[in-house]
């Protein structure tokens, strides 16, 4: 009986597989985004890095989570891949300082570990993204696409809409990523702007737990829908005065949440 050979793409004796054909821009094209590459094993990350050049990348490599850390202080970077098992400073640990920090990175976590648990905690953390390994470098590079792409548009978008939102005594700059509520700055992550954001540009609007992580997470967070309770917990605590009553991020029993304006009644 014959048997096919699985593809190299796919399937490879280390972790990874082998690097794809080259297929750099053309002259002229965009410049090449810059990536940093969080993993402490030499040979899956120069596997990475051959792939990610042959892709059109410039890649930088940082062998723990301190390095990692140092790097970011001295460069403007596109995207992270981040191993999570890292000598030092774990990779939840840099993603925590990472988001710590103004501006936003897309990060994509890298991890042996494929458990729910995990996954979900690198996602409540602010990871964009999360494979597991072993991966095959046409779905990394698909990830990656996929997130620079989200990345883009919310850029546009927020250039294209950059004024500030004002619903009632809660004020939403866009283009700053500044929250203020009765004049007073509140401190959140990336994620939790990017959801009350997207929930303020649709005052009145239902979405479905999947409906928001599709707009705000992306398609690869399918199933995560307790991660949005737990993002819109924490933007009630931040910005209503009853959390527990809410007045902007309301519940429709049975359906989703909705936006109110601060000028519209309560239910």
């Amino acid at each position: 009986m014959l048997m096919h050979s699985p593809s190299p793409a796919l399937v490879a004796p280390n972790p990874l597989a082998q690097p794809l054909s080259p297929s750099r821009p053309a002259t002229g094209a965009q410049p090449p985004r810059h990536v940093l590459v969080v993993e402490d094993d030499p040979e899956i990350a120069r596997m990475i890095e051959l792939n990610l050049d042959a892709e059109g990348y410039r890649v930088d490599v940082a062998g723990d989570g301190d390095a990692a850390l140092e790097r970011l202080r001295t460069r403007h970077y596109a995207l992270m891949l981040l191993d999570l098992t890292l000598p030092g400073s774990d990779g939840y640990d840099v993603c925590r300082s990472v988001r710590a920090e103004p501006g936003y990175l897309p990060i994509i976590m890298l991890s042996a570990r494929s458990t729910e648990v995990h996954r979900v905690l690198g996602l409540e953390l602010g990871a964009d993204d999360y494979l597991t390994k072993p991966f095959s470098f046409v779905e990394l590079n698909a990830r990656m696409r996929s997130v620079l792409r989200r990345m883009e548009a919310a850029e546009a978008h927020a250039a294209a809409l950059s004024g500030v939102i004002r619903s009632g005594e809660l004020q939403i700059d866009p283009v700053a990523r500044e929250v203020r509520v009765s004049g007073a700055r509140v401190a959140m992550t990336a994620r939790e702007f990017d959801l009350l954001c997207f929930f303020a540009r649709h005052p009145e609007r239902v979405f479905t737990r999947a409906e928001l992580l599709d707009h705000v997470w992306g398609y690869s967070h399918d199933g995560y829908e307790h991660t949005v309770n737990s993002h819109i917990n924490r933007l009630r605590a931040k910005i209503e005065p009853q959390p527990s009553r809410p007045r902007f991020i309301q519940t429709v029993w049975g359906v989703g949440y909705r936006f109110r304006r601060g000028d519209a009644p309560g239910c």
